[in-house]
């Protein structure tokens, strides 16, 4: 994928190389997926070397304990291929009695953990490496330790508060008195990821590792069963696709929710950015417009069959509503969820997610969105296993009138949403942000940037954004001129300034591709702690 080479909203350039890379939300974490490929894997080893050290390095973020999904163009097979590893809702989940704050902490709140299968099967199904070489990278992390960062007091900061449990705090003994530079080992999790390269994910799913689980779960007040573990089994899908300026754009299909992300450019589809300046009044009241229509839509439709969701991607649909993107009236609409949003009553915890691309020389790409939901998921540890449990029953709903209500033993509709771009036939494109529903507003800007005013990828990136929520309010980054910021209030948007670089408005990891030259560019949002490494081999 070409860049235009204009590079201005970025602090530091794209990574430019050939053979492979990777793009993830900590630098050693990139590194450890960046070695398998030198070590002769694919872009699907790297990728799972990648995600189990994040499980090492991001344990605030995600972990094989968490649920995600991944998008993937084979090489071999010239096609995209979407992951679903979001498990189903708990056969014993206990709706009609449970209240939505135990959706956000303890044992009622998790979900039955997906990642670690979703892992497996993408390697197994295209890798080439061994799960226990892709482990060994966070084994050796979790073992022998690694500097703690700004951005992991920060995490700190953000349970603060919380009833996180005992193993927890035991786990992460630095507690709220945690420096920059402090090592943190964790020789529970290096012990259990071991067990699970030498036992295979069989030792979570139904295995030791799940009997303790569950035995946890059930004597503190949780639902999961060794029964729910043993059904889980991620589900290839076909992607959703919207063409946009050449890019074939594709995520993964309902129950995702990620059908908001192309809803937002096809109704952009038509806008001459051309004839509007970078960052203006009228270029950010656009994009905000387009994507509170297109949340809207998300939340009345979720869950749409095949038949509803090609109506909505429809002209049909999409003429008349891209009227109001010309409109002085202000548009209101919700974007979190069918009822007033995860964490209404309290801080908002619902942003903390990762992502992370892969491309290698083959031409075969991953991008991976994952969670533990909030920050360290629901605050449960496991004892002795240093696996922090997830709490993703809170993005589902417990409105029975929603289109996406928590059932026992359903599918649920979340909001990750892992991106392939293909262009003539190739993948030219791997990109996928956190930030819970901003995730398709965030991806959304980005494409804007990258693609109709042609900054180069990690100018893209980094360039300022705004995290729309529920009626008019936008937080938007400081570093759009205050003139646009007063505009903007004129124009309806509830405008309240965030820092220069805020990590609520995501944490965006991209890889970009030239298929003339195999010349890859790789991005890491200086939001967060990522980086772009590449593979010392070709």
């Amino acid at each position: 994928m070409a860049a235009t080479g204009k590079s201005e909203h970025t602090q530091r350039p794209s990574v430019r190389a050939l053979g492979g890379m990777v793009s993830a939300a900590h630098p050693l974490a990139a590194r450890a997926g960046a070695s398998l490929l030198d070590q002769g894997g694919n872009a699907f080893d790297a990728i799972v070397a990648t995600a189990a050290a994040l499980n090492v390095t991001e344990s605030y973020m995600s972990g094989f304990a968490g649920l995600g999904m991944a998008s993937c163009w084979v090489a071999a097979e010239k096609r995209v291929r979407t992951l679903d590893f979001i498990t189903r809702v708990p056969e014993k989940f206990p709706v009609g009695s449970i209240a939505k704050g135990q959706t956000v902490n303890g044992p009622l709140a998790s979900g039955v953990p997906g990642n670690l299968a979703g892992w497996a099967k993408l390697q197994s199904t295209y890798g080439r490496k061994s799960l226990a070489e892709a482990f060994a990278p966070a084994i050796a992390l979790a073992r022998t330790g690694f500097p703690i960062t700004g951005f992991y007091l920060d995490m700190l900061a953000a349970v603060r508060g919380r009833p996180m449990s005992a193993e927890w705090a035991r786990i992460f003994p630095f507690g709220f008195e945690a420096r920059r530079g402090m090592v943190l080992r964790q020789p529970d999790l290096a012990d259990t990821l071991e067990a699970i390269a030498q036992h295979g994910p069989g030792h979570l799913y139904g295995g030791a590792l799940g009997r303790t689980m569950v035995d946890h779960l059930a004597a503190t007040g949780g639902c999961i069963t060794l029964a729910d573990l043993e059904a889980v089994d991620p589900q290839w899908e076909e992607p959703v696709t919207a063409e946009y300026r050449g890019l074939t754009v594709n995520v993964p299909p309902p129950p995702a929710e990620s059908f908001q992300f192309p809803l937002t450019l096809r109704l952009l589809a038509e806008t001459d950015f051309g004839a509007i300046e970078h960052l203006s009044a009228d270029h950010l009241d656009r994009v905000f417009r387009a994507i509170r229509l297109a949340a809207e839509i998300r939340i009345r439709s979720n869950k749409p069959s095949p038949d509803e969701l090609q109506t909505l991607l429809s002209e049909e649909t999409l003429a008349p509503l891209r009227a109001l993107l010309d409109s002085d009236a202000p548009v209101w609409g919700r974007t979190e969820q069918h009822a007033a949003g995860p964490l209404a009553d309290g801080p908002r915890l619902n942003e903390h997610t990762t992502s992370f691309s892969a491309m290698d020389g083959e031409g075969n790409a991953v991008c991976i969105t994952q969670s533990l939901g909030s920050p360290f998921g629901s605050g449960v540890v496991v004892p002795g296993t240093g696996v922090c449990l997830n709490n993703f029953l809170n993005w589902g709903d417990l409105e029975p009138a929603s289109r996406n209500p928590l059932v026992p033993g359903g599918r649920y509709a979340m909001c990750l949403a892992p991106s392939i771009g293909t262009r003539d036939g190739e993948a030219v494109l791997a990109l996928g942000t956190p930030g819970s529903y901003g995730i398709m507003q965030t991806q959304s800007q980005a494409m804007v940037h990258l693609l109709d005013y042609g900054l180069e990828l990690q100018a893209a990136i980094d360039a300022p954004r705004g995290r729309l929520f529920d009626g008019r309010l936008v937080n938007l980054e400081s570093r759009v001129s205050p003139e646009t910021t007063a505009a903007l209030r004129q124009r309806g948007h509830d405008v309240q300034p965030l820092g220069a670089f805020s990590w609520s408005c995501g944490g965006m990891h991209a890889i970009a591709r030239d298929p003339a030259t195999g010349a890859l560019e790789g991005a890491a949002d200086s939001r967060r702690d990522g980086a772009a490494v590449a593979a010392l081999t070709r």
